[in-house]
């Protein structure tokens, strides 16, 4: 990847990331609250639909860019010399290889701010506190394992989806996709993804939010989908499953849209590449 492009994506990538975790942040906080294990309105109902959102603002521009620098480099990386129709298997690993990449940056945000979403009377600032001094630093990266595990499987769906999608709109139009056609590819894409993951979610909302030393706060994604399976049932297994579809294909709408059309508009300008 030359360092035009690399520049493109982390810019891109992150004002993408930026527009999307803020304009949807409120249908998050419904979701991560119909997952939590107190339920819906003891973890605050419609209240505080703000709760957390500093720890996302902070989070959101570089979680996003490392996601996609990573994308657009394994991408290149691994089709280098291979066949075109091993492009959906390049897609999948590219994407895979980002996710695990930008979860260093995304699971601290995220455990912090769903944290502060199921307890509206506390602070982004105190909810910090409290995990480092509680758990360590090591608390901040509880449920890393779980969201990888969610993450992988999401973008296995979503990124190969995407890029066919917009190639067949491309081939059935005659020339490239326009920004918005690039949106609407990913909304579809990301709502499939969303429904076949949900209970990956669930299990990954559980983990974090899980009392320190209790038995599901372990990290065992495996434990805690049986734990929700033997208590709640199928219904538990898809809590939140219509705000996360509705979150995802909003979120793909526009995080995937606004990074199309930034790089469309940052390749129009000379970017400093000098090192």
């Amino acid at each position: 990847m030359e360092r035009r492009d690399f520049l493109v994506s982390l810019t891109a990538g992150g004002v993408a990331g930026v527009c999307v975790d803020l304009v949807l942040f409120p249908l998050d906080t419904f979701k991560t609250r119909l997952q939590s294990p107190q339920g819906f309105y003891p973890a605050g109902g419609f209240r505080g639909i703000y709760a957390g959102v500093p720890s996302t603002a902070i989070g959101s521009f570089p979680n996003a860019a490392a996601f996609f620098v990573t994308y657009e480099y394994g991408k290149v990386l691994l089709s280098s010399g291979s066949s075109s129709y091993l492009s959906p298997v390049t897609h999948m690993a590219a994407a895979s290889l980002g996710e695990v990449v930008a979860c260093l940056i995304r699971v601290p945000s995220e455990v912090i701010k769903q944290r502060a979403q199921v307890c509206p009377s506390s602070t982004t600032y105190q909810m910090l506190v409290n995990t480092l001094r509680q758990e360590g630093f090591r608390g901040l990266y509880r449920g890393y394992k779980s969201t990888v595990l969610r993450e992988i499987p999401f973008s296995i769906v979503q990124f190969p989806l995407w890029e066919f999608l917009k190639d067949l709109w491309s081939w059935k139009q005659g020339h490239v996709v326009d920004s918005w056609q690039s949106a609407v590819c990913g909304a579809f894409a990301g709502g499939c993804a969303a429904a076949v993951t949900t209970p990956l979610d669930v299990a990954k909302t559980r983990i974090m939010l899980a009392k320190t030393g209790s038995s599901t706060a372990r990290g065992n994604v495996v434990f805690a989908l049986r734990s929700i399976w033997r208590t709640q049932g199928i219904a538990g297994l898809f809590a939140g499953i219509v705000p996360r579809i509705t979150t995802i294909s909003l979120g793909g709408f526009i995080f995937l849209g606004v990074y199309d059309k930034a790089c469309k508009v940052l390749f129009q300008f000379d970017l400093p590449i000098s090192s």
